[in-house]
């Protein structure tokens, strides 16, 4: 029927003298890829002399670039910090830092929103753009970007070694190995009772080990550094007992505090809080974990410590944790975007963690962390690409000695090589 009835039409036109060119491209909806993850559009993508046109701010906001409109000029201003771009509506010349280039297609209001050139934008600012003429998709992947790599060291056997999978060899020797990935090693060697006594030897299997020296030496000799990992479930109870005892908390503080001294900063990972808890109760239990988060960073500042905090995604079981006010407490905040249930890890539950937490955070203060026993080769990097498109600050991995080769490739590419 539809075939008949666009014969029909074109036989019309061809009598009233008014010739029609219509393309499949015409007719195809065009979907858009960034980073491996679809981008909404309010308004679908337009073909045009083989350019893809789409909605200005939806495809900057996408790929983390500043944009502007100047209703006086219309001219649309994006930037990335480094790179300035201009384009004006329904002028073929743009400009990038000031130089001019010639457009295939100028930039033109469709269902009253702005479209641009989807591959000179992106390409612009160093993306790279890839067509699928079967699919009609566009895929953009955002370029490689430096940033913290937080590796969570923990004690293993001899196949599951951190040492190993850091340096490359056999404790004690030690190479370049995958160092070069890896900017902050977490050290995952303590805990805290609940009266607030650090622990070396704790029920939760974090242990510090013999040699540990050894350990915080070899990291320095390679450009790393280290945060000591403080490690407490609320699974009996114990943290929440700490949390609710002001002396408790004053001694765990400085404890933590005099033995931070030997390290860069610490990692406070207390997890379980605010399980099946509610209304006033789940905030208590919130405003007791952000007060000792304040007061454990009162004392660790006052010796040029940093704080890092490990946390449960906004969207797992466990709500006991006010991002909005740890944000501006801690120097940065570990997203544990992970143990939805299937493995690969969703991406969309992902998303939608790193997505609630910016809502309240600073993205620079935010690390997206990723469970290596859950992810491939291929799915570890569509979590990094969440990581680059939300500009977080980085990534941490749990844990090293589980890490296979193929995500250290992928990791090395997405982060430091050419995809």
């Amino acid at each position: 029927m539809r075939r008949i009835f666009s014969v029909f039409l074109l036989a019309l036109i061809l009598i009233a003298g008014q010739p029609l060119i219509v393309s499949a491209q015409e007719e195809a909806k065009v979907s858009v890829l960034v980073d491996g993850s679809p981008l909404y559009l309010e308004v679908l993508p337009v073909i045009q002399n083989d350019r893809i046109l789409v909605p200005f701010r939806a495809i900057a906001e996408a790929i983390n670039i500043q944009v502007s409109w100047d209703d006086q000029t219309r001219t649309i201003n994006g930037t990335d910090g480094n790179t300035t771009v201009s384009l004006q509506l329904d002028n073929p010349v743009a400009y990038r830092n000031d130089t001019s280039i010639n457009m295939v297609v100028a930039p033109q209001i469709v269902e009253g929103r702005t479209l641009i050139p989807l591959r000179f934008f992106s390409e612009a600012f160093d993306c790279q753009v890839f067509w699928d003429g079967n699919m009609y998709q566009a895929s953009i992947t955002s370029p490689n970007r430096a940033m913290t790599v937080i590796g969570f060291y923990a004690l293993g056997d001899s196949q599951t070694s951190s040492w190993t999978d850091l340096f490359g060899q056999v404790y004690p020797d030690a190479s370049i190995g995958n160092t070069d990935v890896i900017s902050v090693l977490a050290l995952g060697w303590y805990s805290i009772d609940k009266e607030g006594n650090l622990l070396e030897q704790s029920r939760t299997g974090w242990q510090r080990p013999e040699g540990w020296e050894k350990v915080l030496n070899t990291a320095q000799q390679y450009d790393l550094t280290s945060e000591m990992v403080v490690h407490v479930t609320d699974g009996d109870g114990s943290l929440t007992a700490l949390l609710s005892d002001s002396e408790a908390m004053k001694r765990a503080a400085r404890a933590i505090s005099k033995e931070a001294r030997q390290y860069s900063g610490v990692n406070l990972d207390f997890e379980g809080l605010g399980f099946q808890d509610s209304g006033e109760k789940l905030q208590q239990v919130q405003q007791r974990f952000t007060n000792f988060a304040a007061l454990l960073n009162q004392e660790i500042k006052a010796q040029g410590s940093g704080l890092t905090l490990t946390l449960h995604a906004p969207n797992s079981a466990y709500p006991g944790y006010d991002y909005s006010s740890l944000g501006q407490i801690a120097d940065r905040i570990i997203i544990m975007a992970y143990d939805y249930g299937p493995r690969p890890e969703p991406v969309s539950q992902v998303e939608q963690a790193v997505k609630m937490a910016c809502s309240t955070v600073p993205a620079h203060k935010l690390l997206l962390g990723i469970s290596a026993p859950s992810e491939t080769a291929d799915s570890i990097d569509a979590k990094i690409d969440i990581a680059k498109r939300y500009d977080l600050g980085g990534i941490a991995l749990w844990r090293l000695g589980v890490i296979n080769d193929g995500m250290w490739q992928t990791l090395r590419a997405s982060l430091h090589g050419d995809r």
